[in-house]
């Protein structure tokens, strides 16, 4: 089976990997144009790039997809299928239509729920127990094609969003495995979706990043762990706004506002939330400063407790 892969980020390049190593057919690869990161703003390699030239496929970087360029770049390539994951491009019905088994895709969400962007972090700052991967056939319209296989996974109550991509990435890459093996073999189901039960998320941005002190603990809790490693929750203390990495339940109850410092110790600030509850922060980073736990945090700086 011929295979054009079409991704991006470490994600992607996780499945690239597994394609790989497991000796299926990549025929050539598809990836975002070259783009400048860092401080010098050197060019720099998406991540599936860098894995496809380390393996000697050939990589193909379109500016555009509906200029006939993609297309007549696929043709020429012969691919059986398409194998499309965290792209960052949506793929127009003439090149979904040249393959003979048509284009699939690994989404990190169990389908119809979270269509769209960032569905792992979502996952996080709703408080889902449960999250998953998805493999399906792409169509027109964004995450709506018909399912083929998914796999589960219970969310860690302390688990980052980085720490869940991590684990999503690996078990994407599985399934997709199995689900190109059952292509071939002619096994693999076909599931339509239940539109009425789909739901979509938006990438994230930093107007999301301040805590919210009116929720509840567990909330406020998901919000700090589903902000990591990007763009990381924030609070204000004393004027000045602090980046928040890590907290914890207590069984602390107080009479005071949310947002009002209950204690501060050794172990870490706690936090009024709503309800009368409170919530401890046991990392963080003040403005300029290093990454650090709240009570060596407290240790230099004295907070005041109201």
């Amino acid at each position: 089976m011929r295979i054009v892969f079409m991704g991006t980020p470490d994600f992607a390049a996780a499945s690239l990997k597994k394609l790989i190593d497991a000796k299926f057919d990549v025929v050539g690869v598809f990836t975002q144009p070259d783009k400048p990161r860092g401080r010098g703003m050197e060019m720099s390699f998406s991540p599936v790039k860098e894995l496809a030239l380390e393996n000697g496929i050939p990589v193909y970087q379109p500016l555009k997809m509906r200029d006939g360029t993609a297309l007549a770049q696929i043709k020429e390539l012969a691919p059986d299928i398409l194998v499309v994951v965290a792209y960052g491009r949506i793929l127009p019905d003439d090149i979904l239509a040249v393959p003979r088994y048509g284009a699939i895709n690994v989404h990190a969400s169990l389908l119809p729920k979270y269509r769209g962007a960032a569905p792992i972090q979502w996952a996080v700052l709703n408080g889902d127990k449960v999250t998953g991967v998805t493999t399906m056939y792409l169509a027109s319209e964004m995450d709506t094609g018909d399912t083929i296989y998914t796999a589960e996974t219970e969310i860690g109550e302390y688990e980052t969003s980085g720490e869940l991509f991590d684990r999503l990435k690996d078990m994407g890459a599985e399934l997709l495995v199995r689900t190109l093996r059952d292509i071939a073999a002619g096994t693999a189901p076909r599931i339509p979706q239940d539109h009425s039960k789909a739901s979509y998320v938006t990438m994230l941005d930093k107007s999301v990043c301040p805590v919210d002190w009116n929720r509840t603990p567990r909330e406020v809790l998901k919000h700090i762990y589903g902000l990591q490693p990007w763009p990381v929750a924030t609070m204000e203390l004393e004027g000045r706004t602090f980046r928040v990495f890590a907290a914890e339940y207590t069984a602390g109850r107080t009479d005071k506002a949310p947002g009002t410092v209950v204690s501060a110790g050794d172990n870490g600030l706690e936090i009024a939330c709503a309800g009368g509850e409170t919530l401890r922060i046991t990392e963080l980073q003040a403005p300029g400063k290093r990454r650090m736990s709240a009570g060596d945090f407290l240790r230099g700086h004295k907070i005041k407790v109201d």
